[in-house]
């Protein structure tokens, strides 16, 4: 069996809808996909011992995280005999409202996506290596420095 190539998953910022959409868009050509599931992760402005969260800073090591993202995409593909399979995770700043995580999934009917789609995002907390630093209010000033 033919190696597959670690696909790359880690976007600068913060997910755009254009992004997503367009990679929704790009799936009307597959006429054997019946169903699609997508989970989009977004940052909440939580409040923290009385802080308001107004960021996120992602870090990871990249390629562990790379390989960890590959096994989880190749295992789900298999299980779930999907069609197309997509996960893209933030890097960097993020703001709360904005996406950091959207994983996107296809199969020929409803039941595989979703059940795919629900597995990948609980195996990407448990397993990936991405961390996540809130970034509060009164933090504004290393916030506005580093989103210049």
């Amino acid at each position: 069996m033919k190696e597959k190539k670690i696909k790359k998953v880690f976007l600068n910022g913060a997910i755009s809808a254009d992004f997503i959409a367009q990679s929704i868009a790009k799936h009307a050509l597959k006429k054997e996909i019946g169903a699609h599931s997508i989970f989009l992760g977004q940052v909440r402005n939580d409040l923290i011992e009385d802080k308001k969260v107004i960021a996120i800073e992602y870090s990871t090591y990249e390629s562990m995280a790379e390989l960890n993202f590959h096994t989880i995409r190749e295992e789900i593909i298999q299980k779930f005999d999907l069609t197309c399979m997509h996960i893209y995770h933030s890097l960097g700043l993020v703001n709360a409202g904005e996406i950091s995580l959207f994983v996107f999934t296809s199969s020929v009917h409803r039941k595989a996506a979703i059940q795919a789609c629900e597995e990948i995002v609980e195996r990407i907390k448990q397993s990936v290596p991405v961390w996540g630093k809130e970034i509060f209010e009164d933090e504004t000033h290393r916030w506005k420095k580093n989103n210049v």
